[in-house]
């Protein structure tokens, strides 16, 4: 299996300041973009970008910091700041002749997805956000023992040093424990794929740190404002999730009633990975949101 998604081509495209993004696209007509989560890259998006790819342009980058995309060094906060890659995005769509993109983020990739429909409304069409939580309830959420199970956000939460020096020492270890903990079906991603993200998280160790380091901070310090202000997702929204809200003890629909004006919100049974593990139900999922 390639680690590179077949019949789409493949770009970098300048977005900021000696920073390309490495992007596949394919398709033609309106445009979507769809973002990664951790521990992946674009090819996450291999099964759903090639059906939505019938009737759009579908636009898969890799996050900077992450894949094959540019990793600057971590000159501040905002280096890998949820703000400062929801502007990657928008300048990503904007070089490829689209002003106007309806959005879709996994995990991390959905964060940024947040952050471009709060910071970028008259760009963001339609936004699904793929299991996650928006940064503050997350990290309200994780309470007691339960919240065990987000260890890795406080590990990478911790100055810069610590954590990159744990991790590089056995970071297949660590980012494959990942990969096997939250699939409920592995044989989603098979061996060729796994070894595509397991190579790509351990040459890009400082950059994927520095992006958790600004969930604990920098973004924070932005999704508190927001909600402070009774700032809300203006664009149609569409939430899919695992059962979080029982396991950690949180009514999830109603948290999002909060972000987003026109929501629709679902759990569904499969693992975090959805978009490998049910990618039927992503793209119907994505389908019906594009059609609000």
């Amino acid at each position: 299996m390639s680690s590179v998604m077949t019949g789409f081509e493949h770009h970098r495209v300048p977005v900021a300041e000696d920073v390309s993004l490495n992007v596949a696209v394919g398709g033609s007509g309106p445009a979507v973009v769809l973002l990664h989560g951790f521990p992946q890259t674009h090819l996450m998006w291999r099964h759903v970008a090639a059906e939505l790819a019938e009737e759009h342009t579908v636009i898969c980058p890799d996050l900077r910091g992450y894949g094959a995309s540019d990793r600057p060094a971590e000159s501040g906060p905002h280096t890998y700041s949820n703000r400062t890659m929801a502007a990657d995005v928008v300048a990503l769509a904007r070089a490829l002749g689209h002003e106007r993109f309806a959005l879709a983020g996994h995990d991390r990739g959905a964060l940024v997805g947040i952050r471009a429909g709060l910071d970028h409304p008259e760009n963001v069409t339609h936004l699904a956000v793929l299991d996650v939580l928006p940064v503050p309830e997350m990290w309200e959420a994780l309470q007691g023992v339960q919240g065990a199970v987000g260890f890795h956000l406080y590990l990478m939460a911790q100055p810069p040093g610590l954590a990159e020096a744990m991790i590089e020492a056995a970071p297949e270890v660590f980012f494959g424990y990942f990969l096997d903990l939250w699939a409920n079906s592995p044989e989603a991603i098979p061996e060729p794929v796994r070894r595509t993200y397991l190579e790509a998280c351990a040459g890009a160790v400082p950059s994927i740190v520095a992006d958790y380091r600004a969930s604990a901070g920098i973004d924070l310090e932005h999704d508190l404002a927001d909600r402070a202000a009774g700032n809300r997702l203006s664009m149609p929204v569409t939430v899919l999730q695992q059962d979080w809200g029982a396991a950690l003890g949180y009514d999830a629909a109603a948290l999002w009633g909060r972000w987003a004006k026109d929501l629709r919100h679902d759990t569904v049974g499969c693992g975090h990975f959805m978009a490998e593990e049910d990618p039927a139900l992503v793209v119907e999922e994505l389908r019906a949101l594009l059609g609000r």
